[in-house]
Formats: C-alpha cells, sequence, structure tokens
C-alpha cells in the first residue's frame, strides 16, 4: 500500500482542494453527524484484504473484527452501515474527498496521520513484527540489511523499512504478503503481530517470529474527517459503550480469540 509521507502530502492536499471546490467550510463540515443522521446510514471504509479484520468471505462478504466493531457502532447510533473496501495507500485520499464517513480498518494511530484526519478510540491495540518461514537463516533484525523485505503498500510498516534502508517489495494486503513470503519471493514481512501469528495458530503458515525487534505497542483507530465533534463524541460514545457492556469482547472473542484493548 508510495511513501507514507509523500502519501499523506497528496491526500491532504487532495482533500483540501476537493474541500475548497464544493465551497464547503470548517463550519458546514462540524454538522456532518446531521448530515449521516439524515441520510441514515453511516459509509465506512476498509481494505478488505486484512483478515481477520476485515476481509471478503465465500458469500462476497466484507466481514471481520473491523468489520462487526463499524457495524456495531452504527447500530448503536441508530445507522445502517455501508461497507466500502479500497486500495489502502488512497484510503485516507478518499476519506477526505467525502467518499466515506469513516475508516473503520485497522488504521495505526499516528502523529503524521493525526494532523489529516480525527481520531476515535483506539479500538484495539497490537504491535509491529517481522516474520520469516520457519528455518530460515534470519534470526536477526541485524541479518535484514542483506534480505528482500515485503510490506503492505501506504502502511506505517512500510514507512519504517524504508526508514531502515530495507530493500522492499510492496503488497496491496496481508494475504499477498503471506503468500509471497511462504513462496520464497522475499525473505520477511513486516506487520502488526495479531494477523499473522493467528495465522500462524491455524496453521495455515510455517512461519517465525524473528525475536530481537523492539517496538511500542500501536494503537488502532477509526479515522473521519477533521472538524466534526459531534460525529467524534457520538462514535467514541458507541464505542466506549459496547466496551462496557461486554459487547466489545463478544465481538474480539468471535473474530480474534480474546481481548486485543
Amino acid at each position: 500500500m508510495t511513501a507514507l509521507k509523500n502519501f499523506f502530502k497528496t491526500a491532504a492536499t487532495a482533500g483540501a482542494l476537493a474541500i475548497a471546490a464544493l465551497g464547503i467550510g470548517s463550519a458546514a463540515l462540524a454538522e456532518e453527524l446531521d448530515t449521516i443522521t439524515a441520510k441514515g446510514v453511516l459509509r465506512i471504509a476498509m481494505s478488505g484484504a486484512y483478515p481477520p479484520f476485515n476481509f471478503v468471505n465465500e458469500k462476497n462478504e466484507v466481514v471481520g473484527f473491523d468489520a462487526a466493531i463499524g457495524t456495531e457502532i452504527a447500530k448503536r447510533m441508530g445507522l445502517e452501515v455501508e461497507i466500502i473496501t479500497t486500495a489502502w495507500d488512497g484510503i485516507i485520499g478518499g476519506l477526505l474527498a467525502n467518499k466515506y464517513d469513516a475508516i473503520v480498518g485497522s488504521m495505526s494511530i499516528t502523529e503524521e496521520r493525526a494532523k489529516v484526519v480525527d481520531f476515535v478510540g483506539p479500538y484495539y491495540t497490537t504491535k509491529r513484527a517481522i516474520f520469516t518461514k520457519a528455518g530460515s537463516p534470519i534470526v536477526s533484525v541485524a541479518q535484514l540489511s542483506d534480505a528482500t523485505v515485503g510490506v503492505t503498500l501506504g502502511e506505517t510498516h512500510e514507512q519504517w523499512a524504508r526508514e531502515q534502508g530495507y530493500k522492499l517489495r510492496t503488497y496491496k494486503g496481508l494475504p499477498e504478503l503471506l503468500m509471497e513470503l511462504s513462496n520464497g519471493r522475499v525473505d520477511a514481512i513486516v506487520n502488526d503481530s495479531i494477523p499473522v501469528i493467528l495465522a500462524m495458530k491455524e496453521g495455515s503458515y510455517d512461519l517465525a517470529v524473528v525475536p530481537d525487534l523492539v517496538t511500542d505497542t500501536i494503537g488502532a483507530g477509526i479515522a473521519i474527517r477533521q472538524g466534526n465533534p459531534k460525529l467524534l463524541a457520538a462514535m467514541q460514545d458507541a464505542l466506549d459503550a459496547m466496551q462496557a457492556d461486554g459487547t466489545y469482547l463478544a465481538i474480539a472473542n468471535e473474530w480474534v480469540g480474546g481481548d486485543i484493548r
């Protein structure tokens, strides 16, 4: 999923131009909750390529932890939900261009992104991890300088890996990353830890974690356009309520096997 720094500059510019072209000021944007409520539908975006958080099932439905969280938030706001899938590297640009109302797609909360969008949450936490095929000679982060590393285009992991100076191959989503690693087209991949570890537990992939990566906990948030305090508060209230009454835990148990707050 482009270098993240350049992507944000492009996304921010595109969003600003779109708003200016429509003649919409910040005061109007602050009332988006009223517009959404009048329509009765909350449009949420995700890549659809990040199982078990969001993916397309055999019935061609977008399902997973993110989809369930977004649907429940909309329900508690008295709204129907419309799930839109889009490429990850353009997902913020689409939000700023009003193609959807929120991104519920396991987006890491970062200072760079917070300059462009506002965040509800975090609604779960994870960590960056590096994975290789089981039995790989790569057993240390120091060995990645001579390796080919796979990342998802537009993710924070891509930016981080570029800052390390790694030789990269970029992909559209996690299924491609896992397949390329299994097929030996890349020597390692960088990703959030939870979805890859779950794939390993299911027996789908025979992988190993590079053990000596030092990383901070990463919070995933729901992105909305800036200047919408009413919408942010309504979504945060819904998220807080479902965490308090056990609904969040039930969703987490179903899709990821436990509490990931």
